[in-house]
């Protein structure tokens, strides 16, 4: 039985009440986790997402649950990361946004993902 997959919809959202101006949002999630698909061996990582919001803005509690959904997922750390920006996108529609995936070192090799979107 596979995990059922993280999705969009899982990350509310609220009004921007400042959506006039821009302004970087910076949010940084230091307890990522995920699984190697090919060890079967737990990947840990930070995640950093900065966003200049529109006119939604995310939910933080929901984030950290969205988040929490890959923790049993056997996912490559290129794949999440470039998931968790498409669904972010999704879900605030944001005028410019960057996921940044900083995982931990395991068997010598650390790896840095950076995905970009902007309007």
């Amino acid at each position: 039985m596979s995990t059922p997959q993280p999705s969009h919809t899982e990350i509310e959202v609220v009004k921007n009440e400042y959506s006039d101006r821009d302004y970087l949002v910076k949010i940084s999630i230091s307890e990522f986790t995920c699984v190697c698909p090919r060890t079967g061996q737990p990947d840990f990582a930070t995640i950093e997402i900065n966003y200049i919001p529109d006119s939604l803005i995310i939910e933080l509690k929901s984030l950290k649950l969205y988040l929490q959904g890959f923790r049993n997922m056997g996912i490559f750390h290129e794949t999440v990361t470039n998931k968790i920006i498409d669904d972010l996108r999704l879900a605030c529609e944001p005028r410019n946004i960057e996921v940044i995936g900083r995982f931990n070192v395991r068997g010598g090799i650390s790896t840095d993902v950076e995905s970009r979107w902007s309007e």
